[in-house]
């Protein structure tokens, strides 16, 4: 019995320190899918940024710029979340040598790439949201990017 409980307390910890991660950042992504952070409502907050640093800036740039900050964005929250998800298969041991593992890649893609199609099928149901498949494909790209990054420290971990 008490192999049986202290099995079940690694098994939460595990949970917790590994999963718990990527759950509370897909929450944050899909709280980001909302109304509140369409389009419209997001270039109010960065429309304001960039006209006070380029106050005659033509609206023109300014919806390019608008719009190169939100796809950034996508890029950005899967990259983290492509990491977070790596982490949580791998759980990587301290001093572990073989660090990358393929395998281990394309699940975590393939699991990103899903809840990015999940979360634009959300949005296809909240007003002043659109889906977009392209918006998927940034995703996946921003997904594979945490990948590569991750792939480029577990190299330069191996030289050492």
């Amino acid at each position: 019995m008490h192999a049986c409980f202290y099995a079940a307390v690694l098994s939460l910890r595990s949970l917790l320190n590994y999963w718990l991660p990527v759950v509370l950042w897909m929450s944050l992504i899909f709280a980001g899918s909302g109304d509140s952070n369409s389009g419209n409502r997001s270039s109010r907050l960065i429309g304001p940024f960039v006209r006070f640093f380029a106050p005659n800036i033509a609206p023109e740039t300014l919806d390019i710029i608008i719009l190169s900050v939100r796809k950034t964005a996508h890029l950005t929250e899967y990259a983290v979340l492509a990491m977070l998800v790596w982490r949580a298969r791998r759980q990587p041991q301290p001093r572990e040598i073989r660090v990358w593992r393929w395998p281990d890649a394309r699940w975590t893609l393939l699991i990103c790439i899903l809840y990015a199609s999940t979360d634009e099928w959300h949005q296809s149901f909240v007003p002043n949201r659109e889906s977009a498949v392209h918006d998927v494909f940034i995703d996946a790209f921003g997904a594979t990017g945490g990948l590569v990054l991750i792939w480029i420290v577990s190299r330069w971990k191996r030289k050492d």
